[in-house]
């Protein structure tokens, strides 16, 4: 989930828009939009920074470990052609 801070500063900052006659309820209109805010992003398939360094990582040792394997087989395959 994105940072509390970000989403009431979202919030804030459209509630602060809004005219001036409609002060009275900006406590309402910032919890109102916070929910509505959150409850979006909560249907959008997002990750934490954390969990997309995670599996960063994880597809960098993959991938080295996929480059070292297909320099294997070529070894493997040039052997058995020279013993052919």
């Amino acid at each position: 989930m994105l940072d509390p801070k970000i989403l009431d500063e979202i919030s804030k900052r459209i509630t602060e828009s809004m005219p001036e006659g409609l002060v009275k309820i900006k406590q309402d209109m910032e919890d109102n939009m916070r929910a509505g805010i959150e409850k979006a992003l909560a249907r959008l398939n997002l990750v934490t920074r954390e969990e997309f360094d995670v599996q960063s990582a994880v597809l960098a040792r993959t991938r080295e470990k996929l480059e070292a394997l297909e320099k294997q087989v070529a070894e493997l395959e040039k052997r058995l052609l020279e013993t052919q």
